[in-house]
């Protein structure tokens, strides 16, 4: 959340409701809907870390808000974040470990833990399914986020079938 808030303020100054309004906007209904509690506890920290600065505005009518400006620190935060490559495969799977683990110490059948999970995977696909359905043609972003995690659900499917085959 952090470093999603800090891409937004680099953008323009803004104050928690129009941050989250913004990524609702950007992101639609394929990304959860962030806290606002969330955003201005996250907002509160970036503040003491010297990454962003709140000013005070004075409304009529209405109590004071903060709006938020990103700082130079805040900058050079986003600027690292944004040339770094994010995490790549996972080579410390909890289920893999549980997959080895379990059936060793009688914990668990294999062959049901791979059963549940490919459960649990079609299921999330089928949320999925219905969540790009219900979106707009012309909200890509949200789209592309909904096909990013069908495509890693199938990749985990298909994996998932050579565990068992491997492992059987």
């Amino acid at each position: 959340m952090r470093l999603f808030l800090l891409a937004l303020l680099a953008k323009e100054p803004a104050h928690g409701y129009e941050l989250k309004q913004a990524l609702e906007q950007i992101f639609g209904s394929a990304y959860p809907s962030p806290n606002i509690g969330q955003i201005y506890v996250t907002l509160g920290r970036l503040e003491k870390d010297g990454l962003v600065r709140a000013v005070d505005v004075e409304q009529s009518n209405r109590p004071n808000k903060k709006v938020y400006y990103l700082t130079a620190a805040g900058r050079e935060a986003l600027d690292a974040w944004a040339d770094e490559p994010t995490e790549g495969p996972r080579v410390r799977d909890e289920f893999f470990m549980k997959l080895v683990l379990a059936p060793m110490t009688g914990v668990a059948d294999r062959m049901a833990l791979i059963n549940r999970q490919r459960r649990h995977y079609l299921s999330i696909m089928r949320d999925l399914n219905g969540l790009a359905e219900r979106t707009a043609p012309e909200d890509r972003v949200a789209l592309l986020l909904i096909e990013g995690a069908m495509l890693h659900l199938q990749a985990d499917l298909d994996w998932l079938e050579r565990c068992q085959e491997d492992l059987s």
